[in-house]
């Protein structure tokens, strides 16, 4: 493979209540994405937990830097060798009734090198279903990039979470990137009818990849996730994509293609606001 392309993941799952269970299905596909050749897999959001109550993830919070999810986070990275992207964990917020949703990404040697708490909280209420994560979750306030090195190539990120997808101005409030990471637990509802269609919009008016990693299927607490984990390109082409179900999805970024992309059609050169 050239120093400019990168190998990566987006791994998707059908979380449980069992925090323990998630964690060794997390072990588990990282693992085999590691031995696929990624060097950077990414969680959805959740991974770690889809209790069956929303308050159940205040009862797992952990304090930055400490705690059995973020140990073994770490220990996953080490062990395959990868770069690291941890869906969200709870962590302790300034309300005691609540979490902040966070991102924490480990490098290949599981040192934590980037944190991103989620900025945008979803709410949405039909006849049948009901969400409201600022009634648990503590809103950050802070975008997040972070950079890697690998064969002497540096690969910049942008972070973000699932519902932070509908903001466009997040994304281009974190300037270039070669690839905006987006962990989610998307719902069927809003899921079949907005996520790919918003993707694709952030990939193309950014001109950058976009990887997402969902989860995708029925879970016990009944919740229906939409899946569909996905690469797409700086073009707003889908490279691959994951329906539903547990497993990943992996492709290369090109250093080439975002460099043809931004070339041919410079728009971010055009930007007047």
């Amino acid at each position: 493979m050239k120093s400019t392309e990168l190998n990566i993941a987006s791994i998707q799952m059908i979380s449980t209540p069992v925090l323990q269970e998630n964690l060794d299905a997390a072990n588990r596909l990282v693992e085999q994405a590691a031995k696929a050749g990624a060097k950077l897999a990414v969680l959805p959001e959740y991974f770690c937990l889809m209790g069956l109550k929303d308050t159940d993830k205040v009862q797992a919070r952990e304090q930055l830097g400490s705690g059995p999810i973020q140990e073994q986070l770490a220990n996953i990275a080490k062990i395959n060798g990868i770069y690291l992207v941890s869906g969200t964990i709870p962590l302790e917020a300034k309300n005691s009734n609540k979490v902040l949703n966070t991102t924490l990404v480990f490098d290949n040697e599981g040192e934590r090198i980037c944190r991103y708490d989620k900025i945008h909280l979803f709410g949405f209420q039909t006849r049948s279903e009901r969400y409201e994560e600022s009634e648990t979750i503590e809103a950050g306030n802070t975008p997040s990039v972070f950079s890697i090195a690998i064969n002497n190539q540096e690969w910049r990120f942008g972070l973000s979470i699932c519902y932070d997808l509908r903001f466009p101005e997040l994304y281009r409030s974190l300037g270039e990137v070669d690839c905006h990471i987006i962990p989610a637990a998307f719902t069927y509802t809003t899921g079949k009818d907005h996520w790919e269609i918003l993707l694709r919009a952030r990939a193309i008016e950014n001109q950058c990849y976009v990887l997402a990693s969902a989860q995708g299927g029925i879970h016990i607490n009944q919740r229906r996730t939409w899946g569909n984990s996905m690469l797409i390109d700086p073009w707003g082409a889908v490279l691959a994509n994951l329906p539903e179900g547990e497993g990943f999805v992996s492709g290369i970024l090109s250093k080439d293609k975002l460099n043809e992309v931004r070339s041919k059609l410079p728009a971010l050169k055009h930007r007047k606001l």
